[in-house]
């Protein structure tokens, strides 16, 4: 049952918020204010095995399942959605490409490092020009003897600068082809590679956020991970699995804002009494709680499918365009709920409103995953 809360589960989650609150919750707001990306928390991240949560204990992982990670990254976002998303990214983007479809020598080379954090890693797929349109990406590898050359550039993309390897996946064949795409994993320091613009921008704050550039980039043909002409059936792959990540991230910051917004609702009195005694905002925190137990339940739902084996496409575009939603509306009334307090960054809820639009455009827009949804309804 996914209602079940397996012991596991209630490890990862009590220890995930005994650190969230000593390390993380005094800073949220420095973070926050300087775009600092504080690397090191990631590493401690990765001392408490939480940056190979999905990766076998033979590469240095934990072993355990989408549901333990689901878990993980709800009590991370529900204290700061920066940390939350990086987490995330860095999991279920980079590292589980490698563990997905890296061969032997390459899950030994790489995931031992990525599972301690030892080395952050990052995921290329959008481009300036091709956002949802990601079949006509411009970043070109060309076939040079045994290596290929790569030109073109990344954005939006998660850990572009600090990140010591880079998934990335490139054009190899036709623009629109199914085939026609590779990816190759690339090492920092890698002649022709570097990161570009760091982005300014209006959440997930101390998530960094980078262009990637590549000028004449030689990649040894050892550096492509399965087949030439199958990145971005890869790609497509990892996304269903990313979206879980997303459906969390935003149960998390869903969850924060609730939290913060009930608390206040009883210690906020107006006309003699506390306002949660009042219609208006008692029934906003029982749409707020409804619609975070349904996010819950279609997160858990597609973490299940997903540690089942089965086909989750449609239950993770379903879980992340509801819950990223809801993440938005239901820190919208939490700022609603504080009124003009809630409009200043000394109350938590404006951070929460700020992060929370990420997650209904990162991984896949809302509107992609209605695309989604409705083709396999009408398939």
């Amino acid at each position: 049952m996914i209602t079940e809360v397996t012991e596991n589960q209630e490890m990862i989650a009590q220890t995930v918020r005994e650190f969230a609150t000593r390390h993380i919750k005094p800073y949220v707001r420095k973070w926050d204010d300087t775009q600092e990306f504080p690397i090191e928390v990631f590493k401690q991240l990765g001392e408490l095995g939480l940056m190979g949560v999905l990766v076998p204990v033979e590469y240095g992982g934990a072993g355990l399942g989408y549901k333990e990670y689901v878990t993980a990254i709800v009590e991370l976002s529900k204290v700061d959605g920066s940390i939350g998303l990086s987490m995330a990214a860095h999991n279920s983007l980079c590292t589980n490409h490698i563990l997905m479809f890296g061969n032997e020598d390459q899950k030994r080379q790489y995931l031992p490092k990525l599972t301690t954090a030892e080395w952050i890693g990052a995921w290329g797929l959008t481009e300036p020009n091709t956002g949802s349109d990601a079949g006509n990406m411009r970043t070109v590898a060309i076939q040079d003897g045994d290596y290929w050359v790569i030109n073109g550039a990344k954005n939006f993309i998660t850990h572009g600068k600090s990140g010591n390897v880079a998934v990335i996946i490139a054009r190899t064949g036709e623009q629109g082809d199914s085939r026609g795409a590779t990816a190759f994993v690339i090492e920092k320091g890698t002649p022709g590679f570097s990161a570009g613009k760091k982005e300014d921008k209006l959440g997930m704050r101390a998530s960094e956020t980078t262009e990637l550039i590549f000028q004449d980039c030689r990649v040894h043909k050892n550096q492509i991970l399965g087949e030439v002409g199958d990145g971005f059936i890869q790609s497509l792959k990892i996304l269903d699995g990313g979206r879980i990540s997303i459906a969390a991230l935003s149960l998390g910051i869903a969850q924060g804002a609730y939290e913060a917004a009930l608390q206040y609702s009883k210690e906020r009195t107006q006309f003699g009494q506390p306002i949660s005694h009042f219609q208006g905002i008692a029934f906003k925190l029982a749409d707020m709680a409804t619609e975070i137990e349904a996010s819950r339940l279609l997160t858990f739902r597609a973490a299940d499918i997903k540690d089942t084996g089965g086909d989750v496409r449609r239950e993770s575009a379903m879980a992340k365009y509801y819950a990223s939603e809801t993440a938005v509306k239901v820190s919208t009334e939490a700022v609603q709920i504080f009124g003009g307090y809630g409009y200043t960054k000394d109350f938590p809820v404006e951070k929460y409103y700020r992060d929370s639009k990420l997650c209904t455009i990162g991984e896949g827009t809302s509107e992609i995953q209605k695309l989604v949804i409705s083709r396999t309804i009408l398939k």
